[in-house]
Formats: structure tokens, sequence, C-alpha cells
């Protein structure tokens, strides 16, 4: 029997499609992890930008740390127009403030995902849903560490039972060692990418790495990162 094959979602971004296989596997879930200021919220910005630009396809922006119009505002600088493409309804930005989070919010983003045919999806961050796990989540009782890698467990596994959307979940690493504030969720996502802010003796101070990438052989090698006029460009050291 022919295995079928997996269909990839191209994330558009220069360079990067090429070291994972030609995308991201339709229907995973990307744990994109990394110190602060290393360009999380532009990769997910960019990546939703191209699925509406380039390949028609629908994206939705959670975010419980930002405003619409700060996002709307970095986007720009990058030549994305985010404000035409979210009035044809290819984009949406939700603002959810972390304050309001809760049991339900997986649900309730899931639920617009489907109503509006999401192709693509960005939370930007599960380090804000750690730290703003729900209090009434296990047995009335403030948060701890068991309820917190509870919550977001059952977070992202809701999220991978989502038929054909594609999720990038932002995560602010605490320091070098670390890939997640929750420790849990790079277990549970199909893939991660991880970048870092560095020096390598260059003219670049960023670079990433592909960490885990399920059913796809990938490149496992650090590559430098530029942020330039046009957004993020990934450079392959093997040129």
């Amino acid at each position: 029997m022919k295995m079928r094959e997996i269909e990839k979602v191209k994330t558009g971004i220069k360079g990067f499609d090429e070291l994972v296989g030609g995308g991201f596997s339709q229907g995973h879930t990307i744990l994109l992890s990394g110190t602060p200021g290393t360009g999380k919220t532009i990769f997910g910005l960019q990546f939703l930008y191209n699925g509406a630009q380039k390949f028609n396809e629908k994206g939705l922006y959670i975010t419980f740390e930002e405003k619409e119009g700060a996002l709307k505002k970095q986007a720009a600088q990058f030549g994305w127009d985010f404000e035409g493409l979210m009035k044809k309804r290819m984009l949406q930005i939700l603002s959810i403030p972390a304050s309001t989070i809760s049991k339900s919010t997986v649900k309730d983003i899931m639920r617009i995902v489907h109503r509006f045919k999401i192709k693509r999806l960005v939370i930007d961050s599960l380090s804000t849903l750690s730290i703003n796990a729900p209090s009434n989540y296990h047995d009335g009782n403030e948060p701890n560490e068991f309820t917190i890698k509870r919550f977001i467990y059952s977070f992202v596994n809701e999220l991978k039972k989502m038929d054909g959307a594609t999720s990038i979940l932002i995560s602010q690493a605490p320091d070098e060692n670390s890939l997640s504030r929750d420790e849990v969720s790079e277990f549970i996502c199909d893939c991660i990418v991880y970048i870092m802010y560095e020096s390598m003796g260059g003219e670049f101070s960023r670079s990433f790495t592909v960490r885990k990438m399920r059913g796809t052989k990938n490149d496992e090698d650090i590559h430098p990162l530029e942020i330039g006029g046009k957004g993020i460009v990934i450079h392959n050291i093997k040129d």
C-alpha cells in the first residue's frame, strides 16, 4: 500500500523551506522558541503574510501580549499590508487580554479557526499562557508547576486536533539552555524551531536551528538568520 504523501505548508521565508523538506507538514504544531529580540514575532507575521499573499491561505494571529495596531505597524515596516489583507478577510489579528485566559480559551480559538476556515495560526505566546494559567484549572487552587504544565499540555493537545490548520506557537526561552518556560510544549509539538542571538564572528548576530521535525528529514545545522528590509532571510552555511 502506498503511503499518503504529507502536504507541505510553505513559509515563503527565503532560505527556510528547503531546509525542512519544502515547508512545515500540514496540520502540525510548531514551537518557535528563542530569547527576547530574536525575531520570533516577525517570523510569525511573515508566515501569515506569505500564506495569504502568495498561497491564498487564510491566517490568524492570536496575541496575549501585543495590540493589533502594534503588530500591523511592525508588519508595515517590511512592506506587509496586513490592513489590506484583513479587509479582504484573508488575515485576522485577535488580541486576548491575559486576564481573560480560561479553560475555554483554546475551544474559543478552535471555533474561530473552523468558522473562518483558517489554514495558518500563530499564537503569541505560550509563555504568557503559562504565567496566566487559569487558577480554577485544578481543584480551584492557585496554579503551581504541575497545573501549569497540565494546562499547557491540554492547550497544545487540543490545537493538534484541528483539521488542516498549521500552528506556530511562540515561546520565550528563559535562557540559552531552555526551549520554553513551561518545559512541556517542546515534547508535545511536532516541530521545534529555535532562534538564537549571538555573535557568529561575522556580520550576523542571529542564527537558528531546527531541533525537531516529526515525519520529515531536516537540516540540523545552525544557520545565520538575517532580518532585512523584506523580513527574515535564512542563509545556508553550505553555500
